[in-house]
C-alpha cells in the first residue's frame, strides 16, 4: 500500500515541529552548566521520561517486536536486570556524584584515582558511546528506507545513496536543536518525543489487533500455543543470551555500567535539583521502562500471529524489517504516517542524547584539562563545536554499520564488550580504599582484554571450551575480572593503605 502525500505531510510536520521546538531552548546564558546540565533545574519526572527515551532508539522500536516475532518474551529477564540496577545505582552511585560539583561522571575518577585513569575512562567511552550510536543511527536507514521506497525509486535513487540520505536528514536535523538548545533541548525534546513514540506504538498495537483475523482471542490462542508469551527460562547456558540468570545477572551488570558510569545517563541524573530527586528519577524510569519493552513485545507477538494468518509475499531479510514493513504496507494511512513518525522520534531523542553526552566528554574531561583557564564563553563556543565534531562522526559511523545482524544485539555488544572494565574501575575507586591508579589501569586492561577475545575470538573461544559466551554475560566478566585484578595489582604493589587515594 506505501505511505500516501498525507502521511508524508504527517512526518514533515513532526520532523520540522520537533526541530522547531528544541530550538526554542537556546539560552541567553552562556555557561557549561547551562548547556550540559540546563541550570540543575529539570523536574524528576522530566528526567525519568528522558532517561527512557535516551534509553530507546529506532533500534529498540524496531528490533525488540522482532524479538518476540523470533523468539518470544524473554527479552523481559533482561529487564528484571535493569530494575535491579536501578536500585544499586541508588545506593552506590548517585550519592557519590553528589558530593562534588560534576559535569561527568569520569571527574569522580579524577578525585578517585588521577589524571591519567580519568582520560582512559572518558576516553573509552567516547570511542564505545561512537560505536554503539553509529549502529543504532544506522537503523534509522531501515525505517526511512521502507518508508520512502517508492519515492526514491521514483527519483531512481540507489539504496545506497537513499541510506546516506535518510541518516543524513534524521542527524543534521538532530544536530541543529542539539547544537542550540544543549540539555534542556534535549530532555524536553525527549519529553515529547516519548510520548510521541509510546502513543503511537500504543495506537499500532490495537490497529494490528483489528487487522489480525478474530483480534486478541486469536493472537492469545496462536501466540500463546506457540510459545511466544513465555517470559522464563531457567536453563542455564552461557551461549544463551535469554536465560533468566543471563538476563537478570547480565541485565543488573550492564544497567549499572549505562546508567552508573555512560555520561549520557549520568548526565541526566546530574541536570536533577538534587540527589533525592535524582533517585526518584532514576528509579521511576525502571517502572516506565518494563511497561514500554512489554507493549514492544506485545506487538511482536501480534505481528506474528498476523503474518501467521496472512503470509507476506515475500520472506524478510531480517526480522528488523518487519514491523516498519507492516506498518508501511498494511497500517490505514494517517496511522502509518504517525507510526513513522513515532519511531524517526526514538531516533532522534536517542541521538541527541548522544550527541549531548559525547560533547560534554570532550569538553569537561580533555578540552578544560588542557585550557583550565578558558572563558565561559569560550568554553560554550568549543562545546557546540564539539556537537557539530561527533554529530558528523555520527553520520560516518552509522554508515560503516551497514553490515550486520540484528541491530538491537550488535548495539548491546558493542556496548558490553567495555562498559563491564568500565564499572570494574568505578567499583574499585567507590567501594575500596586500597585500589591505586596502576592496579585500577591494569584491572581495566585485563577486564577489556579479556571481553574483546570473547567477541572478536568468539569463533576460536568456541572451539576451545564448546560453546560461545552470550553477549548478555560480557559486562559482568569484564566487571568481575577488572574488580579482582585491579585490586590484586594494588595489594601486591601498594600494601600499604596510605599510598592509596582517600
Amino acid at each position: 500500500m506505501g505511505l500516501n502525500a498525507l502521511d508524508l505531510a504527517l512526518i514533515a510536520i513532526y520532523l520540522l515541529g520537533i526541530t522547531l521546538f528544541g530550538i526554542h531552548f537556546r539560552s541567553a546564558d552562556r555557561s557549561l552548566k547551562s548547556y550540559f546540565l540546563a541550570d540543575r533545574n529539570i523536574p524528576w519526572w522530566a528526567i525519568s521520561l528522558s532517561i527512557v527515551s535516551a534509553e530507546t532508539s529506532t533500534l529498540t522500536v524496531i528490533s525488540i517486536p522482532g524479538l518476540a516475532y523470533d523468539r518470544d518474551f524473554g527479552f523481559l529477564q533482561i529487564v528484571l536486570g535493569y530494575l535491579m540496577a536501578r536500585v544499586i545505582i541508588c545506593i552506590i552511585f548517585i550519592p557519590q556524584y553528589f558530593r562534588g560539583e560534576f559535569y561527568t561522571a569520569y571527574q569522580l575518577i579524577d578525585r578517585r584515582f588521577g589524571a591519567r585513569l580519568h582520560r582512559f575512562t572518558a576516553g573509552l567511552f567516547l570511542a564505545t558511546r561512537a560505536a554503539a550510536e553509529g549502529v543504532r543511527v544506522w537503523a534509522i536507514s531501515i525505517v526511512v528506507g521502507i518508508a520512502l521506497t517508492s519515492i526514491f525509486a521514483h527519483f531512481g535513487i540507489t539504496p545506497e545513496t537513499r541510506d546516506i540520505l535518510s541518516v543524513a536528514m534524521i542527524t543534521l536535523l538532530t544536530l541543529v536543536y542539539t547544537f542550540e538548545g544543549g540539555m534542556s533541548a534535549v530532555v524536553w525534546t525527549d519529553v515529547v518525543q516519548m510520548t510521541i513514540y509510546v502513543a503511537g506504538t500504543v495506537i499500532g498495537f490495537f490497529t494490528i489487533l483489528h487487522l489480525v483475523p478474530g483480534g486478541w482471542s486469536a493472537v492469545d490462542q496462536i501466540a500463546g500455543g506457540a510459545g511466544k508469551f513465555r517470559i522464563f527460562d531457567f536453563s542455564f547456558s552461557p551461549s544463551n543470551s535469554y536465560s533468566f540468570w543471563a538476563g537478570v545477572i547480565g541485565g543488573t551488570f550492564l544497567t549499572t555500567s549505562t546508567h552508573g558510569t555512560d555520561q549520557l545517563m549520568v548526565q541526566r541524573l546530574l541536570a536533577a535539583k538534587n540527589e533525592s530527586q535524582a533517585k526518584l528519577a532514576l528509579l521511576s524510569s525502571g517502572v516506565f521502562i518494563f511497561i514500554q519493552f512489554g507493549l514492544f513485545l506485545l506487538v511482536g507477538a501480534s505481528l506474528f500471529v498476523f503474518y501467521k494468518l496472512v503470509p507476506p509475499l515475500t520472506a524478510f531479510t531480517s526480522s528488523d524489517r518487519i514491523f516498519p514493513t507492516f506498518i508501511v504496507d498494511r497500517m490505514p494511512h494517517v496511522i502509518s504516517g504517525i507510526l513513522i513518525a513515532a519511531i524517526l522520534a526514538a531516533a532522534m531523542s536517542n541521538l541527541s542524547a548522544a550527541l549531548n553526552s559525547l560533547s560534554s566528554t570532550t569538553v569537561v574531561d580533555f578540552y578544560l584539562r588542557l585550557r583550565p583557564q578558558a572563558t565561559e564563553q569560550r568554553r560554550v563556543a568549543i562545546s557546540r563545536f564539539a556537537t557539530v565534531f561527533w554529530g558528523i562522526v555520527l553520520f560516518g559511523l552509522a554508515l560503516l554499520s551497514r553490515h550486520g545482524g540484528r541491530v538491537v544485539e550488535i548495539g548491546l555488544t558493542i556496548i558490553s564488550v567495555a562498559y563491564g572494565s568500565l564499572l570494574g574501575v568505578f567499583l574499585l575507586g567507590i567501594l575500596t580504599r586500597r585500589a591505586t591508579e596502576n592496579g585500577a589501569i591494569a584491572g581495566m586492561a585485563c577486564g577489556l582484554a579479556i571481553n574483546l577475545y570473547l567477541w572478536l575470538g568468539a569463533d576460536h573461544f568456541a572451539s576451545w571450551a564448546g560453546f560461545r559466551i552470550a553477549y548478555t554475560w560480557l559486562v559482568a566478566i569484564g566487571t568481575v575480572v577488572t574488580f579482582l585484578v585491579g585490586y590484586s595489582v594494588s595489594a601486591l604493589t601498594s600494601p600499604s593503605l596510605e599510598r592509596a587515594r582517600a
